[in-house]
């Protein structure tokens, strides 16, 4: 490991301009490239304390032997500089996109005497017209079969159209019509290069004038009675409107734009993107990333582009990209984009409408695509094995432990704190087995103190139950209840992991301590580094980067926490949706919609009469008077506004919301006050 003193370089050889500069090993491999606004800043940085550097920052440097740097003019020129390097050198530490796949695009070859349409892969060609990327070929065919009843261009390979030209016969597609047949002259060059032109105007979304211009053609055929014709031209005006289908309408008919989305923790980040062209998604591609540097939500949508448009030109590059975030330096991307387009382009971040939704889409399939790739590895069986066993090795545990259960506090500024615990088997979730608790010893926020209860209630639960069986003596007949189903918290794990570092882990431990346990072992997982912390101990465990281990102590830990923020909303939207029939004794969700849907609302139940509320079938006397009693000890609760207009609403729109809330809340996604991203910036 190097001393990064050893080769740093003296603060007056920096100069303080743009530039590129290049951290090489003792091999002289370029490990790291990066650009600056100014470079004796940004070089500055590198060579701090390095217990102030980022984790990764700090490995690269130490890894590191030599600095050299290339001073620019501006830092457009640094921009592209930096994408020239990284593609000639491909630094280990620099963000990595690596396509899950090669997509097949539609291509028309524009180069050739006689451009054909066929699926292409790979770099792209000069001269050839692009279309996509596709999720699939066999989209592409679909769509060209339709496309060359009305556009009969060529898609026959070389070796087929000089065989074609030498024997004057065409192949089966010029027989029935899908081939203009240039091969045995039935179109002059100029005729068939035509025809690709207007393919290409069709792909490229100009749709609607060419329709148009095919209905007029078809209404002048039926006029002049060429019925024939005019059949033919209602077919292909059908084709056409076919192929359009395919690709639905998303935005305004002359948008052309590529949406960005990214979802990322703390070593990964999955890219997605839609192409966008004549309002219509005409491409889909996307990528995952390891984050082997510090990097922000800005730099990797840089990276982004300059993976997207570093090989592209003119319509290449849309006249809009849109992003999550911008990049720290927004005008250097922008005028390097308008240089690689030749005109201007615009990048920014969708604020509303349907460019905002659609972003949302987008963002979608980037969690998607990011979970899909961590939980590859779960689904084999020798991945998880292995998971398990790495995780055995760096905890020291006797053996693998094939039942982890992990702990997560969830609370909004102290209000409604709640915790969770999941379980994994073999390296799989077991969602039956998933318990959830509410914090009764105290109130307010103290997550340690709240992991110190939940833990002991949970084994305290599992003592009463190892007792009353008897140690089990009798095989699994102590696991069970009288039903069959398992008990409850019957089941030992065999590792306890906590959301959290060193205090919650100690609190864990305590926990089981006072219970007299001492064959459970605990883990915390702290979400700011991924650092795996053990009791006892002042440093972390620190697990490799691509171990199959850590993995699988994220998905857990991720769990978790998903499950206890699902349950501390759905309380949350309770509170706020309480009633005064709540406290009712014996009145349960059935009766009180049925008192709801009989009077209308909590305001007119409130001026009922006890006879009047005896009427509704199952209500008896005497819950009518401890209704009664109820609704009038209770304050009428302050009318609802209607934020959008200012209105105020009614107690029958009210009782139409909580119904309507009750029903969503039943499903797994209550709906609370408050926006979605102003919950997200108060939960934990």
């Amino acid at each position: 490991m190097a001393d990064p003193s050893s080769y740093r370089p003296k603060p007056g050889q920096i100069p303080d301009s743009p530039g590129v500069y290049k951290f090489r090993d003792e091999h002289r491999r370029v490990i790291y490239v990066g650009k600056a606004k100014s470079l004796r800043q940004r070089l500055a940085s590198y060579f701090q304390d390095l217990s102030g550097l980022h984790p990764r920052t700090r490995t690269m440097v130490t890894t590191a032997a030599s600095v050299e740097w290339t001073v620019v003019s501006t830092e457009v020129e640094a921009l592209q500089l930096e994408y020239s390097w990284i593609k000639e050198f491909d630094p280990r530490f620099n963000v990595k996109y690596r396509d899950d796949k090669s997509y097949p695009y539609l291509a028309v070859t524009m180069n050739e005497e006689f451009p054909r349409v066929q699926v292409m892969r790979g770099q792209k060609k000069k001269g050839v017209r692009y279309f996509g990327p596709y999720g699939h070929a066999w989209a592409i065919r679909d769509t060209v079969d339709l496309l060359l009843r009305v556009f009969p261009v060529r898609t026959c390979s070389a070796g087929v159209f000089k065989n074609a030209a030498r024997t004057g016969r065409p192949c089966l597609l010029g027989y029935i019509g899908k081939c203009s047949a240039p091969c045995v002259e039935r179109v002059s060059p100029e005729e068939h290069r035509e025809l690709a032109e207007e393919f290409c105007d069709f792909m490229a979304g100009r749709t609607g004038t060419y329709i148009r211009r095919l209905e007029a053609r078809m209404t002048e055929a039926a006029e002049e009675m060429e019925y024939e014709r005019a059949a033919r031209l209602r077919d292909d005006i059908e084709a056409l409107k076919k192929a359009m289908e395919k690709s639905a309408v998303v935005l305004a008919d002359a948008t052309d734009a590529d949406l960005i989305a990214l979802a990322e923790d703390e070593l990964e980040a999955a890219v997605q993107i839609f192409h966008v062209r004549g309002g219509r998604v005409r491409g889909q591609r996307g990528w995952v990333t390891d984050k082997v540097e510090a990097v922000t939500t800005g730099d990797l949508v840089e990276h982004a582009l300059q993976q997207l448009y570093g090989e592209e030109t003119g319509d290449s590059v849309p006249k809009e990209v849109l992003v999550p975030a911008l990049p720290e330096l927004v005008e250097p991307v922008q005028e390097w984009l308008a240089e690689r387009r030749g005109s201007n382009v615009s990048l920014r971040i969708p604020q509303r409408g349907d460019k905002k939704a659609l972003m949302e889409t987008v963002q979608r399939n980037a969690l998607q695509a990011l979970g899909l790739h961590k939980t590859k590895r779960a689904s084999d069986l020798t991945t998880r094995s292995r998971a398990l066993e790495e995780i055995a090795e760096a905890l020291d545990l006797d053996s693998a432990p094939l039942r982890i259960e992990c702990y997560d506090i969830s609370h909004l500024q102290g209000d409604d704190v709640v915790a969770s615990m999941v379980v994994f088997e073999d390296g799989l979730a077991r969602k039956s087995e998933y318990r959830r608790f509410q914090i009764k010893g105290f109130e307010g926020q103290d997550d340690v103190r709240s992991m110190h209860e939940v833990i002991t209630r949970r084994f305290r639960r599992y003592l009463a139950e190892k007792e009353k069986t008897g140690e089990w003596a009798d095989g699994e007949t102590g696991l069970t209840e009288e039903d069959g189903r398992p008990k409850r918290f019957a089941y030992p794990p065999q590792l306890v992991v906590v959301d959290g570092g060193q205090p919650q882990v100690a609190a864990a431990k305590r926990a089981l301590d006072e219970l007299g346990i001492d064959d459970i072992a605990v883990c915390g997982l702290a979400k700011r580094l991924e650092e795996v912390w053990v009791p006892g101990e002042d440093d972390p465990v620190v697990l490799p980067r691509t171990s199959e281990g850590l993995y699988l102590l994220q998905r857990v830990r991720d769990e978790a926490h998903r499950f206890a923020i699902t349950y501390q909303r759905a309380k949350r939207a309770r509170r706020f949706r309480a009633s005064p029939l709540d406290d009712v004794p014996g009145l349960g969700e059935t009766r009180k919609q049925a008192l709801i849907k009989h009077f209308g609302s909590v305001k007119k139940l409130r001026s009922a009469t006890i006879d009047q509320i005896c009427e509704v079938p199952g209500i008896g006397r005497k819950t009518a008077e401890a209704i009664t009693v109820a609704l009038a000890q209770a304050a009428p609760a302050a009318p609802a506004v209607n934020t959008a207009t200012g209105e105020i609403m009614e107690d029958e729109e009210y009782a139409t919301d909580a119904e309507s809330e009750t029903t969503a809340g039943s499903a797994g996604e209550p709906v609370s006050a408050g926006s979605s991203d102003e919950r997200r910036g108060q939960e934990r």
